[in-house]
């Protein structure tokens, strides 16, 4: 099973999927960056599996109590239509990475070279031949299978290497991902923005993780979650001191032009 035991030592640990190539074991480091001070806001720890564990859902539970609206920034595991949903209607401006298009054959189509018809109830391949979108599933997915459309058709080398014909599988928020992809790929405000302060966000995780801290540093998800926080809390210590902050006998006291 996915989610067993994988050490006798620590049994929190759990296994780790980054994406489909990059496996670990242990623990999930969550953590919410501030680019332009340079401070950590929050940090999160948890156990390595589980959709309790999955960036999306930390992210809403470190962000429900931020005040006003902001601009939320962050790589392609935070990409999920749900927590796009759910930072939209609570006002925020998102320039998160939309997650990379999957290819049924190298370098051939992706999703987003069908049509999609959802009132019609259809998609359409690049060669014009269309499927009809199955019934909603319980997580509200869709599936189109081309089957016959397949058999002569002359793309099928870029689109499939099944025997049985492509096989389209339609996210329930298809039409928000795929705008956001767009205006990823398009967008030069949403391209500056996220370009600006990448290498600040990857500079505070390179902090966090030096003089092997990648390892977590006690047993159970408990024991380092506080460890994550003492770590985060004496790396913000040293960003203040370095940008000015002072101690005056029990006072501590931080430049006019940053408090």
């Amino acid at each position: 099973m996915a989610d067993r035991t994988v050490s006798t030592v620590d049994p929190d640990a759990r296994h780790i999927h980054k994406n489909r190539t990059r496996h670990s074991e242990g623990c999930k480091g969550h953590t919410f960056f501030e680019p332009e001070i340079g401070l950590f806001t929050a940090v999160a720890l948890t156990s390595g599996y589980g959709a309790e564990s999955h960036e999306a859902t930390v992210a809403l539970d470190l962000l429900g109590g931020e005040q006003g609206e902001l601009t939320v920034l962050g790589d392609s595991a935070y990409g999920t239509g749900d927590l796009r949903m759910r930072l939209e209607a609570d006002g925020h401006t998102l320039v998160i990475k939309p997650p990379p298009l999957r290819q049924a054959v190298p370098g051939g189509f992706t999703i987003d070279d069908f049509q999609i018809d959802r009132a019609a109830g259809t998609a359409t391949c690049p060669a014009g031949h269309a499927g009809n979108l199955g019934q909603v599933k319980a997580d509200g997915a869709r599936t189109a299978q081309f089957k016959r459309g397949c058999t002569d058709c002359l793309l099928r080398d870029r689109c499939t290497s099944s025997k049985t014909g492509r096989t389209l599988n339609v996210h329930p928020q298809h039409e928000l991902l795929t705008a956001v992809r767009a205006q990823a790929a398009t967008g030069p405000v949403w391209q500056d923005e996220y370009r600006r302060w990448r290498p600040t966000v990857e500079r505070a995780i390179a902090w966090l993780v030096a003089k092997d801290n990648c390892w977590v540093a006690h047993r159970g998800v408990i024991a380092n979650t506080i460890w994550l926080h003492y770590r985060s809390a004496a790396l913000n210590l040293r960003r203040l001191i370095n940008l000015g902050l002072t101690r005056t006998r029990d006072t501590w006291r931080l430049s006019a032009a940053l408090a």
